[in-house]
């Protein structure tokens, strides 16, 4: 006599749905050159969202310090991440309630919006507020995008197409990097932001065209306390780590308030979404044990991910004399790595019905990948640069995609929104916290590596802070001095991977701790009802 423990784990004992896991037709199956063209359509959008991420950092270096602003790159970076970060859940959870077609479309709204406004940008300051209406655009396309595979595709088949998205956030990295080069050197930088508006116009219409996905109207309740509590705390956690050790002192009285700041306004967040009936972050979730590992990988794995595609292009460009164009062609392999590697593993988990194995390897590469990049020095030969970044991009193609896939998967229909922004969420926030620390962590060990370079006497005669605050700066030192900032830069950047590293090495011991329940192969209302086993 069968029982549910013989059962495949999140398959129902309900004969309908066994007859549906056997193959049977179903009405919400979208099949055949609909199926086609709605995945087309996400995938624009998805390119839309990513091009902009991968041809703002290889330009990065030519945009800072045409505004005086250099030392402020990695603020460039965090404004769009925390932005996304912090609506990344509301997304989610507003998607749920009116249809994800709808919501979508705002979200291209606000991001074409955001980069005219970014082209046009005349200080720092604009263009950091600027990057962060940018951002809330475009947490929403992600968050949205991928939410919308679980809309049309069942898990089990699910891997391949995730797959196709990671490669067209991949293709995006290697076109965004060439694309802001030629418009760095041959127009000028604003037309990376700008090229964004004929792309969007394209996106939004097609989606208006294709896809047509049911939706269910429910009455909702906006956390915009939670949504308030969240930004504050992390902000100041950001501040925190900017400004400790270089404008203040660790201990000063400034860095104490804020932390004490900081660790009130998150306790108080937790509090407050255990308590309100809609929350921007469900607790819940946490006590689904794959959904809590996956958003602690994802957290290590985004922390460390951005210290290489950030601060990559600064060393091409600045330490190694490479243009624009040069280093965006120099960062192929980590793109080429993550590519294959994320077209391979989507089609293994599709074929196998099963994940682990991905993140454990992947986790475990990107350690390698990183702790090569650790070495690198002035002088360091392209080939090894080259292994290195493919190395990385290998682990980050196997490891990004299936985290979100398993959560998918271990959720009900009626939480998949919520349950991809809030595992997308963690990985935001751990590249937002990535980018800031480390560009904190440069700057600081930069300022460190000049000082003990220059003579005694010489230290007191320089401001060190104006000897790197652009690259025309840097390129017009004499001789002696130019050297030592290079050596400095080239030994700092190492430095940031030698602490990334580890983090990765956590990433890889908190894998082999994620559970396992077999892809299932049911679709929409199917899925209803569906058991689970964290239920």
């Amino acid at each position: 006599m069968s029982t549910t423990q013989d059962q495949e784990p999140g398959l129902s004992a309900d004969p309908d749905a066994a007859l549906i896991a056997e193959g049977a037709p179903s009405e919400d199956r979208i099949v055949g050159r609909r199926l086609k063209l709605i995945m087309g359509s996400l995938m624009l959008t998805m390119f839309l969202a990513a091009i902009d991420q991968t041809i703002v950092s290889v330009a990065l270096p030519r945009i800072t310090s045409d505004l005086n602003g250099l030392s402020s790159l990695s603020w460039v970076v965090t404004a769009y991440l925390l932005a996304a970060t912090a609506s990344t859940p509301i997304w989610g959870k507003i998607s749920d309630l009116y249809g994800r077609k709808i919501m979508l479309q705002i979200a291209i709204v606000i991001f074409l919006l955001a980069s005219f406004l970014a082209g046009a940008s005349q200080s720092m300051e604009w263009l950091i507020l600027s990057r962060g209406l940018q951002g809330l655009g475009g947490g929403g396309i992600m968050v949205l995008a991928m939410a919308s595979i679980a809309d049309v595709i069942p898990p089990r088949e699910r891997g391949r197409y995730t797959g196709l998205f990671t490669s067209v956030f991949a293709f995006a990295s290697v076109a965004g990097p060439l694309l802001g080069g030629f418009f760095v050197e041959s127009l000028n930088w604003r037309w990376i932001f700008y090229i964004n508006i004929p792309l969007g116009i394209a996106a939004f219409f097609i989606i208006a065209a294709v896809f047509n996905v049911p939706t269910k109207k429910v009455q909702h309740k906006i956390d915009y306390i939670g949504a308030t509590l969240m930004v504050a705390g992390v902000s100041t956690l950001l501040l925190i780590a900017e400004w400790g050790g270089s404008k203040y002192e660790w201990g000063s009285s400034t860095i104490v308030l804020m932390a004490a700041a900081s660790l009130i306004l998150l306790s108080v967040f937790v509090w407050h979404e255990l308590r309100v009936e809609e929350p921007i972050v469900p607790m819940s979730l946490f006590r689904n044990p794959i959904f809590a590992v996956s958003s602690a990988i994802g957290f290590v794995v985004g922390l460390a991910m951005f210290g290489a595609i950030i601060f990559m292009p600064v060393f091409m460009q600045i330490v190694q004399g490479d243009t624009p164009t040069e280093a965006g062609l120099k960062m192929v392999p980590m793109m080429a790595g993550m590519a294959s590697a994320s077209i391979i593993v989507g089609q293994l988990t599709s074929r196998l019905g099963r994940y682990k194995i991905f993140p454990i390897f992947g986790t475990a590469m990107a350690f390698t990948g990183m702790l090569l990049l650790s070495r690198i020095q002035t002088e360091t030969p392209y080939w090894y640069l080259a292994v290195s970044l493919f190395v990385l991009g290998v682990g980050m193609g196997s490891t990004m995609q299936v985290l979100v896939l398993s959560v998918q998967n271990s959720v009900h229909v009626k939480d998949v929104g919520v349950a991809t922004s809030g595992s997308t969420f963690f990985r935001s926030i751990g590249g937002t916290f990535g980018t800031a620390v480390f560009g904190a962590l440069m700057t600081t060990q930069l300022t460190k590596n000049i000082v003990e370079a220059l003579p005694a006497d010489g230290a007191k005669n320089i401001d060190v802070s104006q000897l790197t605050v652009a690259i025309s700066k840097i390129d017009s030192l004499p001789g002696a001095l130019h050297d030592i900032v290079l050596n400095a830069y080239s030994s700092a950047l190492g430095h940031v991977f030698l602490v990334a590293a580890p983090l990765l090495l956590i990433g890889f011991v908190l894998a082999l701790f994620l559970k396992e329940v077999r892809l299932s192969p049911l679709v929409g209302k199917e899925r209803e009802l569906e058991s689970l086993p964290f239920d």
